[in-house]
């Protein structure tokens, strides 16, 4: 592919990548404002300035575009997991995939916050949002371990333990860093919340000092 094609692919990705999330904002908006039940696909495309068609282009149905801000994310960083430096630990690879997709969580937040707000309002969105965290661990943990492996295989019965704990403790270190963060705003910016979350797993959780 030629460097003028190779750009206008990467555009034409944003873009869509744009409309998706719009889309998304729009649906959780609406959804936190008049509930999920109450919002139809037509407002939800109106908000986002885009057609009924244009919508189920990226979503099967209504209820999706509830579930999962962005549905990209998680190949995202499996892909990031699998490419960083092989100098690199499987949890350090790890981190710097999760800190890339996390560079804009404080601008996030909010959006953040209404969409776990939607999910807890409705039981079957919240089934469904379990389900695709849970998902999306299975997918990082598989990454993690082709990374340990390095053969291009996670192996037949599975990612095995480490990838398993592995990928369950950093989705747990994220929302402590949330968590955290989200009560300490005015004392330290999320990312190095989430970096000294980090350095304590590396260190494998010493007990702080007296």
């Amino acid at each position: 592919m030629s460097e003028k094609g190779a750009a206008g692919g990467g555009l034409r990705e944003r873009k869509k990548r744009a409309t998706r999330a719009a889309l998304a904002e729009a649906a959780v908006r609406l959804a936190a404002e008049h509930g999920a039940e109450k919002v139809t696909v037509e407002a939800i495309s109106a908000a986002a300035g885009v057609s009924v068609r244009t919508f189920f282009n990226y979503f099967d149905s209504r209820d999706e575009a509830f579930v999962v801000i962005d549905a990209d994310a998680g190949a995202r960083m499996r892909r990031a997991v699998l490419e960083a430096p092989a100098d690199l630990s499987p949890l350090a690879a790890l981190r710097e995939a999760m800190a890339a997709e996390l560079a804009e969580a404080e601008q996030q937040h909010e959006l953040w916050r209404l969409h776990a707000e939607v999910l807890h309002a409705s039981p079957h969105l919240l089934a469904r949002g379990v389900g695709a965290h849970m998902a999306a661990e299975a997918d990082l943990a598989d990454a993690i371990a082709l990374r340990v492996r390095g053969d291009g295989d996670p192996g037949g019965d599975g990612p095995g333990l480490y990838p398993r704990l592995l990928a369950a403790v950093a989705g747990a270190a994220v929302r402590t860093s949330m968590d955290h963060w989200s009560a300490h705003q005015e004392e330290a910016a999320f990312l190095d919340i989430f970096h000294e979350v980090f350095t304590l797993l590396a260190a494998g959780l010493p007990a702080p000092s007296a």
